[in-house]
């Protein structure tokens, strides 16, 4: 599922294959811009900011996306066939003299001038795999609201930017606390190590096709999508239960053993979510 790894990638993968080069496609499949036409411009770059994509193109234009939990962005060699989805799931089309870059399924898509790209980012938090990375910024973000439980917060992009699902599981069980521990009541010296052990997970896995946070090969995540399964540390049988702020709730995975805190009661075991590759 995309968190900030995942898409740094995605813009790595854009960029190589856009950035310096003039358009000889563009075909935008969102109403608000049918007409929009970028042929003959240059894209200038393309920037990861947290879970948000800009591509930056000649004469102050910014195609702004997010990719939410079903998005992707696909490039091909011209010549080659699109496999990204069917011609339908299809929100974006960007073409070069050597390559095409397609987005499928983009729950966000904006067309914006740069200078006001904030409109569209500016209320993320620092960046974890960003240039503007402030881990005591995000600490204090984190801790302005200490009665609210941990992992929502560590999700809420205002506080820190690129942290999804998977990560809020995987980093409240290596602080040995549950997700619905009030974020003041974790430990001064643990919740001071949030931000930087947050951004040593997403460093490790940015360059990584499997994403994983324990180095064991076959066994790639410590909790997540682990229900019923042993935990990796002490062998007791891993829970899930779904938390969420009321707008979304989502299935979080803990060890009742290994990890501190209040937990609601597990509900019935998942199957194994798919694995996803960054």
């Amino acid at each position: 599922m995309p968190e900030g790894d995942t898409v740094w990638q995605t813009a790595r993968r854009l960029h190589d294959a856009l950035a310096g080069k003039v358009l000889t496609r563009s075909d935008l499949r969102v109403p608000k811009y049918a007409t929009a036409d970028l042929t003959g411009r240059t894209v200038l770059d393309v920037t990861p900011r947290g879970k948000h994509l800009l591509t930056r193109i000649e004469g102050g234009l910014t195609l702004h996306s997010h990719l939410r939990m079903d998005g992707s962005w696909k490039v091909y060699a011209n010549g080659r066939r699109w496999t990204g989805g069917p011609s339908h799931q299809i929100r974006v089309i960007l073409g070069n003299a050597d390559s095409t870059a397609v987005g499928y399924r983009l729950p966000v898509l904006d067309l914006l001038r740069t200078a006001d790209e904030q409109r569209a980012v500016g209320h993320l938090g620092p960046d974890l795999l960003g240039p503007d990375w402030d881990p005591e910024q995000a600490l204090a973000n984190l801790l302005a609201d200490p009665a609210r439980p941990l992992g929502e917060a560590v999700l809420d992009q205002r506080n820190l930017a690129g942290i999804g699902n998977v990560y809020k599981s995987e980093l409240c069980f290596l602080l040995g606390a549950t997700p619905w521990l009030p974020i003041g009541a974790l430990p001064a010296d643990r919740a001071a190590k949030l931000p930087s052990l947050a951004k040593k997970l997403l460093e490790a896995n940015r360059d990584r096709p499997v994403r994983t946070t324990t180095g064991r090969r076959g066994q790639d995540l410590f909790v997540y999508g682990r229900a019923p399964r042993p935990c990796l540390r002490c062998h007791t049988s891993v829970r899930v239960a779904d938390q969420g702020d009321g707008s979304r709730e989502r299935p979080t995975y803990w060890c009742p053993n290994c990890q501190a805190g209040p937990a609601p009661s597990p509900t019935r075991p998942r199957t194994t979510p798919r694995r996803t590759t960054n």
